[in-house]
């Protein structure tokens, strides 16, 4: 249910707020690897949501384009 809400906020927004919600998400990930680095990192189920999370942008902003293309 999380994941499917997560997915409809997503393809609400705009490929300028994709963007930015892509380069939040990067800074995030970097954080968490340093954190997994150090040793500091607690909720190591983040990392994945963080990288699955990324995957799905990239994929509206591909298929956004496609349309806008054709």
């Amino acid at each position: 249910m999380k994941i499917t809400q997560r997915l409809s906020d997503l393809k609400a927004m705009s490929t300028d707020q994709l963007q930015d919600e892509l380069l939040k998400l990067k800074k995030e990930q970097f954080n968490l690897r340093f954190q997994r680095a150090t040793g500091q990192l607690e909720n190591t189920a983040r990392v994945t949501e963080v990288r699955k999370d990324i995957a799905r942008i990239r994929t509206l902003q591909r298929s956004k384009a496609v349309a806008a293309s054709a």
